[in-house]
């Protein structure tokens, strides 16, 4: 299996100046620092890509591959993921531009991988609702909620999972990094609102 790691790169990553469009991604990144909102999105300054990035996006990679199985209703092992993950571990680093520094610390990476893909499958439970969309690009009219104003932005990004619950639709955010930064409790609002919001326009 050949997937592209180009793919799964969110919507917010899409070509576009600094006010053509709002994603979770960018007003995160804004309030948690805007000068380095300023650096990426009006500069237009370029950071490498991180090897915690780089793993959250092969981690994110995986739970795609298992959660696209399980719609299929084939299912997949966490072995056959990781190995997965290993066959496409140069290829997507490449296209990335990310360099481990060196061939132990690539292989502790990609061992670090494996070992959240496992700890994500053991904890999945029996009865978890069946995924209605994985790597779902969402996109929808920024709207003053008081006013009902197009505000002339469309609001735009990928929502990881959505499960379809008795109770509604629920969506799903990976998340692979150790400690988030400040301030997490509103970063997530934002990220999960935008998504709710989008959604609702689907």
């Amino acid at each position: 299996m050949s997937t592209n790691l180009t793919e799964c790169r969110s919507t917010t990553q899409r070509a576009g100046g600094a006010w053509d469009y709002i994603s979770p991604t960018r007003l995160g990144l804004w309030l948690r620092c805007p000068l380095a909102f300023r650096f990426r999105y009006i500069d237009g300054i370029e950071v490498p890509t991180s090897p915690s990035l780089f793993l959250g996006k092969m981690v994110h990679l995986g739970l795609r591959w298992y959660y696209e199985a399980r719609q299929a209703g084939t299912g997949v092992e966490t072995a056959e993921l990781c190995r997965r993950l290993a066959c496409q571990w140069e290829q997507a680093a490449e296209q990335e531009g990310f360099s481990a520094g060196s061939a132990g610390e690539s292989e502790a990476l990609k061992r670090q991988a494996a070992g959240l893909l496992a700890a994500y499958a053991q904890q999945i439970p029996a009865d978890e609702p069946p995924s209605l969309a994985v790597e779902m690009p969402l996109e929808a009219p920024l709207v003053d909620p008081g006013t009902g104003e197009d505000l002339g932005l469309p609001l735009v990004g990928i929502t990881d999972l959505v499960l379809k619950a008795p109770e509604g639709l629920v969506i799903v955010d990976f998340k692979t990094s150790a400690r988030a930064a400040a301030p997490l409790e509103i970063t997530h609002e934002i990220q999960l609102t935008s998504y709710a919001s989008a959604l609702y326009y689907q």
